[in-house]
């Protein structure tokens, strides 16, 4: 529909163009209606339902997947779905977002960066009272005034501690998937109780059904029974690939070089979770969607990097829950009809708190909020030009005594990190990337980089340009002012446990 509306129109400018040359009498007459009746042809070409098409979005959010846990950055993995949506569409070289998963979806869903919103370091935890403020008007919220249907599949992770918390009481229409942080992936089970629930039903059945499977199946009976005289958001927040270390026998078969166990099952729950980006691809296909269907993919943070869990962020700098680029700059791309430029990677500056207001504007929409943090990059996305956002804030983490910020090419970070800080290469390379190198953050060191001649962070400038460092320093201490206290401590509030709610994790306890 898409392109044949393109086709339409294309084929009208050129039969006016034909008329203005040959019958100049009629220009002269007529040219102060020019603009007018352009307008008419654009409002003319329309759908059954006799409005102007707009497209369906679909959201996709992986967990806790690193830079290097895709195939298009890193040949080992198998993921042919997700490297043939990017390279058809376009990849986002510099798109960040928080260093943990609850931070990550408060900006995506408020357009406001995390220490805004209590968010800084995490979500709330089963047992931890709060959530998201009430008081904010989130994406999907805003999505239903401007006419669309709205669906959330997997992880929520804002807070459900009060029915008012939870996702259809904020905007959407119907939700499958889980409240908190991680779970099991076949029992649906966390710390003692269920977490799947069906709207606001908990779900039983699904015992032994792989999340993967389980939320990739889910998005597709929403689209079958889509009613498609109106456009819906999808937000598809897979629990892929968080721990625990959990998949199928046979896409870990896929990997037999791999030696590291971790590091394979991580690959393999990769590969899982691209099976299912590739099944709701042919639904959405399959239902006559696909054409006026943007696709927005990213992961939530860098990937952890331990023996439990073994992620990779090759070659950047650092983990989850570091402000270094291997825990914040995200593995990214968008796929759509609707780009005017595909196959290529973009390399201008976007923040996760971007998206609320690019969405809004690809709904045909406007947001109103001017105190938001989020800044419209459609344009400069779908045509390859420079990016809007020239500053951006990794975090302010007061609690932690962590904080960063960028400005054009440098970034300047402050405080100490809660970890060594690593280059880490995957196994599966075996040496052929380097060896490992880690240093330790002290207390109080400045860190300046310039990440355009140095994106993997490996030369501290902050000595040879202090005023550089003055610079960055003194716009960080400004944002500051705006910092607000949230979840640096889990809370145990009695009444939440499942046991008061017949084994389930459930609101109704603040």
């Amino acid at each position: 529909m898409y392109l044949l509306r393109h086709f339409v129109i294309l084929c009208l400018f050129t039969f006016g163009c034909i008329l203005w040359h040959f019958f100049p009498t009629i220009h002269k007459k007529t040219s102060r209606l020019e603009k007018p009746n352009i307008v008419f042809i654009l409002a003319d070409v329309r759908n059954e339902t006799n409005h102007v098409e707009k497209p369906n979005i679909v959201f996709i959010l992986a967990d806790d997947l690193g830079w290097a846990d895709v195939g298009y950055n890193n040949p080992y993995i198998i993921t042919p779905n997700i490297d043939k949506l990017a390279k058809e569409g376009v990849i986002l070289n510099q798109s960040y977002v928080a260093q943990t998963c609850g931070p990550t979806r408060a900006a995506l869903m408020t357009g406001y960066y995390p220490y805004r919103l209590g968010f800084q370091v995490r979500g709330p935890s089963n047992t931890t009272p709060g959530g998201l403020p009430l008081s904010s008007k989130i994406l999907p919220q805003t999505l239903k005034q401007m006419g669309y249907s709205t669906y959330m599949v997997g992880k929520w992770h804002l807070g459900f501690c009060n029915v008012e918390y939870t996702p259809t009481r904020r905007g959407f229409d119907s939700f499958y998937g889980y409240y908190v942080a991680s779970e099991d992936h076949y029992n649906h089970s966390a710390i003692g109780g269920l977490d799947l629930h069906d709207n606001l039903d908990p779900d039983w059945s699904q015992n032994g059904t792989y999340s993967s499977y389980l939320y990739s199946d889910k998005a597709v009976d929403f689209i079958e029974s889509h009613d498609k005289a109106r456009p819906f958001f999808m937000y598809l927040a897979y629990q892929s690939v968080h721990s625990p270390n959990e998949v199928p026998q046979k896409y870990y078969d896929m990997y037999p070089s791999v030696k590291n166990d971790g590091r394979r099952c991580v690959m393999a729950m990769v590969t899982a979770l691209d099976d299912g980006i590739g099944k709701v691809v042919k639904a959405l296909k399959e239902n006559g969607l696909w054409e006026n269907t943007l696709i927005i993919f990213s992961s939530d943070n860098g990937a952890p990097v331990n023996v439990q869990h073994e992620g990779s962020n090759w070659p950047l700098l650092g983990v989850k829950q570091q402000l270094y680029e291997g825990g914040t700059r995200a593995a990214a791309f968008i796929h759509g009809d609707m780009l005017k430029k595909t196959g290529y990677t973009y390399n201008g500056m976007i923040h996760v708190v971007d998206w609320y207001p690019t969405i809004a504007s690809i709904a045909s929409g406007e947001v109103q909020d001017q105190d938001m943090d989020g800044i419209n990059v459609w344009n400069a996305l779908s045509t390859n030009s420079a990016s809007p956002r020239e500053e951006m804030v990794y975090n302010i983490m007061t609690d932690w005594d962590v904080a960063a910020i960028r400005i054009g090419d440098y970034k300047l970070m402050t405080g100490k990190n809660h970890h060594n800080a690593c280059w880490t290469p995957p196994p599966e390379a075996e040496g052929k990337w380097g060896g490992e190198s880690c240093f330790l953050q002290q207390k109080g060191d400045v860190y300046l980089f310039n990440l355009k001649d140095d994106p993997c962070e490996r030369i501290n400038l902050a000595e040879k340009l202090p005023d550089k460092v003055d610079l960055l320093m003194k716009r960080l201490e400004e944002r500051s002012q705006n910092v607000i206290p949230g979840f640096e401590k889990d809370e145990f509030v009695l009444e939440s446990l499942p046991s008061n709610f017949g084994g389930v994790w459930s609101h109704g306890w603040c």
